[in-house]
């Protein structure tokens, strides 16, 4: 039998022994899990996991490889994968190379033959904690000071973020979008394109006057990574921008659009990853089956005297996943709409931001 060549120790001194896939290095980051039975690629390359090692629950991962179209950025930036069961002979006539391949590309740790049952719920149990993947010799006295030693970061945006902007053209578009990007996932920006819209994606630092002098017809904020009151020139652009121009905002951009308008957020106990989260139209009544990526909510009360009001709730927790102001045409969701990996309910809000700048314009 092979002999365990790496483990993880979480915060709380716990340890688990598996088997190294991808880069042969240590890393410290903050433990989370994610129920989608596919997406692995997409779930790697979303930035909102930077700093993040991800507990897979689906057992069997790597089965059907990675492909070179599936990629929902261009340097993936998760900080680790825990997984069940590893499989590297790949079953799939698109795939390019194995996810271990990619991993190893890009310097992220990865370790199966562990209990992910158990350490799920560990963290359900006990909430999201500080993990360090390391090899099996380390002491769990050697580890727990290394965890001990290591900053927690506040700096994850900057780091995804777009440092020039870039454009993504369609044929015949209607409308020109700016996106501030704080870690945007790929899929977004061909939602939309196939609306309509020319897209302009700005670093997250860009100034108010910079995109008004792009003169945009409306503007979208992305998903990101880590704690949304570290991100304070966003909210910043957007207090200045709102009631100016048709904002839509996405999960990290869902709350700092509500953290601009004095609302609150706060950090859940272990967030919501995965396809499978019912969220409940306040207007309409209907019920969408969501993917999230998230570790911090919208404080419901805080919401009253804002001006924004709430439009969907998390039918699980009760937590905050819409908001609008529709005097300032604004509105967000905590969700991700364009699902990549997810499923398909939520769309419409693309067609919403559609029209809604449409109705701009016109009246202008």
């Amino acid at each position: 039998m092979r002999s365990f060549d790496r483990k993880i120790v979480l915060e709380d001194g716990s340890e688990y022994p598996g088997y190294g896939f991808g880069a042969d290095c240590d890393r410290v980051c903050e433990i989370v899990f994610n129920t989608s039975m596919v997406g692995y690629q997409e779930i790697v390359s979303d930035p909102s996991y930077t700093d993040q090692m991800v507990v897979m629950t689906y057992p069997l991962i790597g089965n059907y490889g990675v492909t070179d179209d599936d990629y929902e950025c261009k340097n993936p930036s998760i900080g680790g994968l825990i997984v069940y069961d590893y499989n590297d002979m790949p079953s799939n006539f698109r795939y390019t190379k194995t996810l271990s391949e990619l991993l190893e590309e890009y310097g992220i740790p990865g370790i199966y033959g562990v209990d992910t049952r158990k350490i799920t719920r560990s963290i359900r149990d006990l909430g999201s904690r500080r993990v360090l993947m390391t090899s099996f010799s380390t002491t769990k006295e050697e580890a727990l000071e290394i965890i001990r030693n290591t900053p927690v970061p506040h700096d994850q945006v900057s780091r995804v973020s777009c440092k020039k902007r870039w454009y993504s053209r369609t044929a015949d578009h209607k409308y020109n979008v700016v996106a501030i990007d704080c870690g945007i996932k790929l899929n977004i920006i061909r939602c939309l394109n196939d609306c309509g819209c020319n897209v302009t994606v700005v670093p997250y630092n860009t100034s108010a006057e910079e995109i008004e002098f792009m003169k945009p017809d409306g503007i979208f904020l992305s998903n990101g990574p880590g704690d949304p009151e570290d991100v304070t020139e966003v909210i910043e652009t957007v207090k200045a921008l709102r009631g100016k121009y048709p904002i839509f905002g996405i999960c990290l951009g869902h709350q700092m659009i509500a953290l601009s308008y004095g609302a609150k957020t706060y950090k859940l106990k272990f967030g919501h990853r995965g396809g499978n989260h019912p969220v409940k139209n306040i207007e309409t009544g209907k019920v969408e089956v969501t993917s999230q990526n998230h570790s911090y909510a919208v404080e419901n009360k805080s919401v009253e005297g804002t001006g924004l009001k709430v439009t969907h709730m998390n039918l699980l927790d009760n937590t905050v996943e819409g908001l609008e102001c529709e005097n300032d045409h604004v509105f967000s969701v905590q969700y991700h709409p364009e699902s990549a990996p997810g499923p398909q309910d939520s769309k419409y809000l693309f067609d919403k931001f559609i029209r809604i700048m449409e109705e701009v314009k016109e009246n202008a």
